[in-house]
């Protein structure tokens, strides 16, 4: 979702700490998993959020800002096409990029999605089809 490798690394970081500090207040009516995935995608959205504030960007400068990162980080792995989707999907709103990342690369069944965000099965799978067809119309020849 960040992009940057340092940036994940440290949003990881808060993460645990996060979940170390509040361990007494998981409740056990979600999978351990739901809920640590839970306080990740908070975290991560936050972080977009006061990224965006704090540089007092438009979404499309944040995107080619991150876009810029895909090129030039050594870590960043991957064909041209792979490199590609990363870019397209930087102009995706980030409720949009999160559900196609959970389905797409994590391979998530909706219904784990759904109680990871708190959000309906329905409404998912109506954001990931979006996704996937604005991901598609961006991509263009470049997907098949």
């Amino acid at each position: 979702m960040v992009v940057d490798h340092n940036d994940a690394d440290d949003l990881t970081q808060e993460v645990f700490v996060k979940v170390w500090k509040n361990l007494s207040n998981f409740r056990e009516d979600a999978a351990l998993f739901t809920w640590l995935y839970r306080i990740a995608t908070n975290e991560s959205l936050n972080f977009l959020k006061k990224k965006r504030r704090r540089f007092m960007l438009p979404i499309n400068d944040v995107a080619k800002e991150l876009s810029k990162k895909i090129d030039n980080d050594p870590l960043i792995e991957g064909s041209e096409i792979e490199r590609k989707l990363q870019k397209v999907l930087l102009t995706l709103p980030d409720r949009q990029r999160l559900v196609f990342n959970m389905k797409y690369f994590e391979d998530l069944p909706y219904k784990e999605i759904a109680k990871i965000l708190e959000v309906t099965e329905g409404s998912l799978k109506a954001s990931y089809h979006i996704a996937v067809k604005k991901i598609q119309q961006l991509l263009g020849d470049d997907l098949l």
